[in-house]
């Protein structure tokens, strides 16, 4: 497991999203029902729509378990449209920018339906599951990532 030590920022962030979408086939973002209105988010979803595969109300994703039958509402989105890459690459400058209210939540990726990339923005928490050291190697090279290996407990 791969822990980032600090915010992907910039470039790196870039970076790093151009390997999540290389190696991962889908990707999702949160928008929670208690933390402000829903519509304002309704014209980032629409540039984002051609990757849609569904939309899930949830209690439980990638890097969070709501309490209190809370749920929120989850988009789970294929990770192969040039267009909407760019679009998550240009939408923010860093990975925990991806915070309500300001933007959906907690992007995260996954292969063949596992977690590969949990992050919790507001908590600023990252956490990288790679399958190989081929993919080790590939985020740890990506200039300006701040990371640490740790053992799987």
């Amino acid at each position: 497991m791969i822990v980032l030590q600090k915010d992907a920022k910039g470039t790196t962030y870039q970076d790093l999203i151009d390997v999540c979408f290389d190696i991962c086939d889908q990707f999702h973002l949160v928008l929670r029902k208690d933390m402000g209105p829903l519509k304002s988010f309704d014209t980032f979803l629409k540039t984002i729509d051609s990757a849609l595969i569904t939309m899930k109300e949830e209690s439980e994703w990638a890097s969070t378990i709501l309490g209190d039958g809370q749920t929120a509402k989850v988009y789970y989105y294929h990770t192969k449209d040039e267009k909407v890459k760019r679009i998550i690459k240009e939408k923010v400058t860093s990975l925990y920018e991806w915070e309500m209210p300001e933007h959906p939540e907690d992007l995260s990726f996954f292969k063949n339906g596992e977690v590969w990339l949990a992050t919790t923005s507001h908590e600023e928490e990252c956490y990288i599951f790679p399958g190989s050291e081929e993919e080790t190697d590939r985020i740890m090279n990506i200039k300006g990532i701040a990371a640490a290996i740790e053992e799987d407990e």
